[in-house]
């Protein structure tokens, strides 16, 4: 299987926390010292994270500024705007926090948080595409879902793997609307093959920090050639199972949301296209960035199309 192996981009490509910590602190002092003004959110603080450059990297892209990925985002267990979950996130507390693995495994296993930032962490410089047709480029910190796995020793009966998000409504007020938008709690689903790929990684930090909580706090899942919504955030519990599970987005609408969401610009949703596609975070004049192509897999098929030979990737979309 051939690997990603382009060069790193250069610092000065990427926003530097401090500069971001900065630029926040001024804008809080001024917002606190005029009459009436509303307080900033509160966010908490993030912890630096050791990571070395990750093998698999995509290093030929310049990462999303900070700002933006960790205001920009759907986390719907906070509200539905964009804004939400960096306005809504404050109260919500990561620690602490454990994540089980369980079900069609020989040893079943319960991780401390603690225990998963102690493992040897990459960082995984990866394209990330919305299903809503917007993209960004994200510098996570994390480790391989197979290594995971490998650990509690998969059964071979097991066939698909579970995951399932925190279910905490006093500290996520999306999760307690009366009108809900989703059965909570978020539930998501990828094949075993699909979950043990060197490409598929959990996630406990972004930009060489701990994941802020508006972005997934404590651990969430990346799987860079799937749209957006499979990269379940706050995960809690891990399952194998030898039967395709429900998951969130596929059971709300399953006309739009296919449940293996793999990025093809060769099928649209049925409100919008899906050929091209909005980079966050690139200013380009009045009107904004240009929209680029989308790519197959979101430009790893080199990696991954193999997974699906011979499937009908737009009836199994």
């Amino acid at each position: 299987m051939s690997v990603f192996r382009y060069p790193r981009p250069p610092s000065s490509d990427i926003t530097p926390h401090a500069a971001w910590l900065s630029r926040r602190d001024i804008l809080a002092t001024g917002l606190a010292g005029a009459a009436g003004a509303i307080l900033p959110p509160r966010i908490a603080q993030a912890d630096t994270l050791a990571a070395r450059p990750g093998p698999l990297s995509d290093g030929g892209l310049t990462p999303t500024p900070l700002q933006d990925v960790t205001h920009y985002n759907n986390f719907y267990e906070f509200g539905l705007e964009k804004t939400d979950p960096a306005e809504r996130s404050g109260d919500f507390h990561p620690r602490p926090w454990t994540l089980r693995v369980e079900g069609m495994v020989a040893k079943p296993r319960t991780y401390d948080i603690d225990t998963l930032l102690a493992r040897p962490l990459e960082e995984r410089i990866y394209r990330m595409r919305c299903v809503e047709a917007w993209s960004m480029v994200i510098p996570w910190i994390g480790f391989s879902l197979g290594d995971l796995l490998r650990e509690v020793e998969p059964l071979g009966s097991a066939r698909y793997v579970a995951f399932e998000s925190v279910l905490r409504p006093s500290e996520m007020p999306g999760q307690s609307g009366l009108l809900p938008v989703l059965d909570w709690p978020y539930v998501e689903a990828l094949r075993l093959d699909e979950a043990l790929h060197p490409l598929t990684i959990l996630a406990v930090g972004l930009y060489g920090q701990t994941l802020p909580n508006q972005n997934g706090a404590p651990v969430r899942l990346v799987v860079p050639w799937k749209y957006g919504f499979k990269g379940i955030k706050s995960v809690v519990r891990i399952r194998l199972t030898d039967s395709r599970p429900r998951t969130a987005w596929n059971v709300r609408a399953p006309d739009e949301y296919g449940f293996y969401a793999n990025v093809n610009p060769a099928v649209d949703h049925p409100r919008w296209s899906q050929a091209t596609e909005r980079p966050i975070g690139v200013r380009g004049g009045f009107f904004g960035a240009a929209r680029q192509p989308t790519l197959p897999f979101n430009g790893y098929g080199a990696q991954v199309a193999g997974l699906y030979a011979g499937m009908d990737l737009r009836r199994d979309f």
